[in-house]
């Protein structure tokens, strides 16, 4: 087989990445333009106050996921590739299993967490006994619907499309749910139901596509022991270890700041930041999408087509990350102030300074999308999480200190000086592995 490198792999990998993210994009679009309208029933329901309690209990929940979901996904892609490519279906099935064990272990212990959260702080967020069980059942109900084990399956097989297919479930179930709840239920438990009834429609439709995808090349479900893949796969317990805490590093700031907001300003002031957050995430939504479709041509790249092509991947996934940052932000001025009086009404309107502030905190991130994926990709996965640690303590100092003075703005702040921080270290480290990688291929 002959191996192609220089800008040819680096030409067939960016076109890749730019259909694979058209594809999450297809599938995020019909999910924006949903999230507009379910968002719109929810705020305008449940007015401010309820609004809050909802998003104090959705945060909690995505606070946990973050803090026990493990990426399997990345494990899936990163390890499979190699047995898919030499037909060893057994091997890659004991990958899969392996990861669906890793799923299981994290409902089990999201659960407990979970427990323990509620009890401890559920009267600081002013949740009562009765909304305290529901958040529990919430929560559990997100723990078992964990599908990252079927998503690496779909991205393996290169079936992004698919995926996005699966994905557009939660909107859709959330925008019946949402329909339902504001007709027959209209309180926080109704649109609780809602949102639990959407994940669990997104997590079957994954499964039954993934395996449908797979099919016989996914192997045997009796050959070997799960286990096996620890010795099968050298490195993949130090790769789980590190995606794990990367992305619970980088979640956890954004998810307890809705909390710690709650606990200090109260339910309404977190329900301010918590919708200026989520319309802020779906500006900027092509980050987690480029993020995702940039690892996979990377790794690939890494393995099949030398550090030439990798560099020349890197260098136009950044320029484009550019564009889109500077577009987006465009929209945010543009369009902000009156988006949010559309979708919620007149008495969400202050919440159009954090809704500016946290937006150019995503296109900041936006732009630095293809740092973490190269650094994951050429086994530099300690390092990115070092960074990652340095970022997130310096969001939660930033947050404890501007909060008490300034409130949610100050809160929203926090969130541009950790962004230009992680930025510039992240942008640091990719290039000197770049530039370590030439002075080797030169040498």
């Amino acid at each position: 087989m002959t191996i192609k490198r220089g800008s040819g792999g680096a030409q067939e990998g960016f076109a890749r990445i730019l259909a694979n993210t058209g594809w999450l994009l297809g599938g995020k679009g019909v999910g924006a333009v949903l999230s507009l309208a379910y968002l719109a029933i929810v705020t305008r329901t449940l007015g401010v106050a309820d609004f809050g309690r909802f998003a104090l209990v959705l945060s909690a929940t995505g606070l946990i996921q973050t803090l026990v979901n493990f990426d399997s996904w990345q494990i899936v892609v990163r390890y499979g590739q190699p047995h898919l490519a030499s037909g060893n279906g057994d091997a890659l099935n004991r990958v899969l299993r392996f990861c669906i064990l890793i799923d299981l272990g994290s409902a089990v212990a999201g659960g407990l967490i979970a427990a323990f959260i509620i009890l401890a702080f559920g009267p600081l967020m002013q949740l009562s006994a009765g909304m305290g069980w529901q958040a529990w059942i919430f929560c559990m109900v997100m723990m078992i619907t964990i599908r990252s084990s079927p998503t690496g399956v779909l991205r393996l097989f290169d079936r992004f499309d698919t995926g996005a297919f699966a994905e557009t479930m939660i909107p859709v179930g959330r925008m019946i749910g949402a329909a339902l709840a504001w007709m027959l239920m209209p309180n926080v438990t109704g649109f609780l139901i809602a949102w639990g009834a959407a994940e669990l429609l997104c997590a079957i439709s994954y499964w039954w596509l993934a395996l449908r995808v797979g099919g016989d090349r996914l192997g045997s479900w009796r050959a070997g022991r799960a286990l096996d893949a620890r010795r099968e796969n050298p490195g993949i317990v130090g790769f789980l270890t590190a995606t794990n805490l990367q992305t619970t590093l980088s979640s956890v700031g954004q998810q307890v700041a809705v909390l710690v907001v709650g606990l200090f300003a109260g339910p309404a002031g977190a329900g301010l930041y918590r919708l200026a957050n989520q319309l802020a995430n779906s500006l900027t939504k092509i980050s987690g999408l480029l993020s995702r479709s940039i690892f996979v041509e990377l790794s690939r790249t890494h393995s099949s087509h030398g550090h030439e092509a990798l560099g020349t991947l890197f260098r136009r996934t950044n320029r484009l990350a550019l564009v889109a940052g500077a577009v987006i932000i465009a929209l945010i001025l543009a369009v902000g102030h009156p988006l949010l009086g559309l979708i919620a009404g007149k008495a969400f309107l202050p919440a159009y300074p954090l809704l500016l502030l946290l937006g150019i905190a995503a296109c900041i991130d936006l732009v630095g999308v293809s740092y973490r994926p190269l650094l994951m990709a050429t086994d530099r996965a300690s390092l990115s999480l070092r960074i990652t640690l340095v970022s997130t303590v310096l969001l939660l100092g930033m947050q404890a200190a501007l909060l008490p003075i300034y409130g949610t703005v100050g809160a929203a702040s926090a969130n541009i000086v950790a962004s230009i921080a992680g930025f510039a270290m992240m942008g640091l480290a990719s290039r000197r592995v770049l530039a370590r990688s030439d002075m080797k291929e030169a040498g």
